[in-house]
């Protein structure tokens, strides 16, 4: 069983562990032990929550979810309450697990699923470990509903995915790509969304 959400959320499912704050004693490639009143919970995290972490013997706050199953309970720590909403999100979706949901975490922020979810960008979900072109297709189907009550995929227009396009004619990687289009303004003209996506690729290349 998995709470997909921090609090009831009418399924029976209460996310009992939401938030922890410690000392980190510990430190993996993809995990640390965070000491918490004398006792220290192993705490999975993505490489990008990892990195923004402090080193052992710092005191640290991360937001958690608790991941029940009949053989294992397993702790998944994020920094920021963004992080840890679209890992439920994620788990809501049929199909995926803690596992699959980390490794988009571990390659995307919020921001640049939405710009994935809203251009039916198959190819960058198929980069991320674990996620083939059925499983991609699949996700886009499941998470634009979701997401558009959030009101983000409704804020993108047609026009991230054409010069999405033209950046990747360009030579341009899916990272770049994603990364400069996150927060990209919705309403502007492709020709305007372009120019001003190529100048920051062009300082970020400095």
């Amino acid at each position: 069983m998995s709470c997909p959400a921090p609090t009831n959320a009418g399924n029976g499912c209460i996310d009992v562990i939401g938030r922890l704050r410690g000392v980190i004693v510990d430190r993996g490639l993809d995990a640390i032990v965070l000491e918490v009143g004398g006792v220290g919970y192993l705490v999975a995290v993505t490489p990008r929550t990892l990195s923004d972490l402090p080193g052992v013997g710092e005191e640290v706050v991360l937001h958690t979810h608790l991941h029940v199953r009949e053989d294992q309970l397993a702790l998944f720590g994020f920094g920021t309450t963004s992080d840890k909403e679209l890992f439920g999100m994620l788990l809501g979706v049929s199909g995926v697990g803690p596992k699959v949901a980390m490794a988009i975490l571990a390659t995307m922020t919020y921001e640049q699923l939405s710009v994935v979810v809203a251009s039916d960008d198959v190819p960058a979900l198929t980069a991320v470990p674990g996620i083939g072109k059925r499983s991609a297709q699949k996700l886009l189907l499941e998470l634009k509903p979701k997401m558009d009550v959030l009101g983000d995929v409704s804020t993108v227009t047609g026009a991230i995915g054409e010069v999405r396009e033209a950046l990747e004619g360009l030579g341009y990687g899916a990272d770049e790509i994603l990364g400069t289009l996150a927060d990209m303004p919705s309403d502007l003209p492709i020709e305007e969304l372009l120019k001003r996506s190529l100048q920051r690729l062009g300082k970020a290349g400095v």
